[in-house]
């Protein structure tokens, strides 16, 4: 019988990370990262990404894969994770999917793209258009591709909307027709089990934590990283320069000023992030527990994943 897939998740700050590194740890496990940020080599600090220590008492996989100005998507992720999966299992240790990331997360639970593969020089085209021509040129294009409508898309969404024409262009088919296309896809894991547990903390302490958690980035050296990131093309990535933390501190390093008023914003931020994946966990994930942890609080590792 195949053994099941871990996966410990829940909001930022909210702990899971040092709990998967105990229990992996304690189980002979190796965790697949379910980060969007912690792909990039270099974005160290402001992710809270695992120690090198850490690395070693466990491995880890999909951490410092790529250079912070390459780009990666979620079916590249869901690909390179399947293939960590496949190793992990073929040399008999059990797999522990940690993160909070709940795209990536979900690669794991159902399809989250469909094969239409984008030319580079296409989407990059496209995006010129974009910028010469605006917004409304792009979707009466794409509404003259689809002449049945464009169903619920957000067309004042520009990203959304380049993504949708670049499909529609690559695969030759409307929007309706990709739907349907997506919604015949097997499961990624089919027929497998899957262990789900969301770590909790009560909202006032999750506050504390995320402030705690900021200033010791800054006292660390989230500035630094920022500015030696900002030389090696940070922003030219929008996904890793928008990402709570670096944008905050590029503004920052832009137009000045208090210290405590970077530490403030990305905590504001970094809140709001979490009453999101909060609501993501809740509305998004399937059937799975739900451990509320009090500061302090001993895990019974052994009982972790108990059904």
């Amino acid at each position: 019988m195949t053994a099941p897939i871990h996966i410990l998740t829940g909001c930022t700050a909210c702990g899971k990370s040092e709990l998967a590194l105990a229990w992996a740890e304690r189980v002979g496990a190796e965790i697949v990262s379910c980060d969007s940020l912690l792909f990039y080599r270099g974005m160290d600090i402001g992710t809270a990404k695992p120690s090198s220590a850490d690395r070693a008492r466990v491995t880890h996989h999909l951490i410092d894969i790529v250079e912070v100005d390459e780009r990666i998507d979620v079916k590249r992720y869901a690909d390179l994770a399947r293939l960590a999966v496949e190793d992990i299992e073929r040399r008999g240790h059990p797999v522990l999917v940690t993160g909070g990331s709940g795209f990536y997360l979900k690669s794991f639970l159902e399809p989250v793209a469909d094969g239409v593969e984008i030319d580079a020089e296409a989407r990059g085209e496209l995006e010129a258009r974009l910028e010469a021509e605006g917004l409304p040129a792009l979707v009466a294009q794409l509404r003259g591709l689809n002449p049945d409508g464009l169903g619920g898309l957000d067309t004042q969404n520009p990203r959304r909307v380049l993504r949708a024409l670049e499909r529609c262009l690559a695969s030759g088919a409307t929007l309706a027709e990709l739907a349907v296309r997506f919604a015949a896809l097997e499961a990624p894991y089919a027929n497998r089990e899957f262990r789900i547990v969301e770590i909790a903390r009560e909202p006032e302490m999750l506050r504390k934590r995320i402030h705690a958690r900021v200033r010791t980035m800054l006292e660390s050296g989230l500035v630094e990283e920022v500015r030696t990131l900002r030389g090696w093309g940070l922003e030219t990535n929008p996904s890793a320069a928008g990402a709570i933390g670096y944008r905050e501190t590029l503004a920052w390093l832009d137009e000045g000023g208090d210290m405590g008023d970077l530490e403030a914003a990305i905590a504001r931020n970094t809140c709001q992030l979490a009453r999101k994946q909060r609501t993501w966990f809740r509305t998004q994930l399937p059937e799975h527990r739900v451990l509320t942890l009090w500061e302090g609080e001993a895990v019974d590792l052994e009982r972790l994943f108990e059904v």
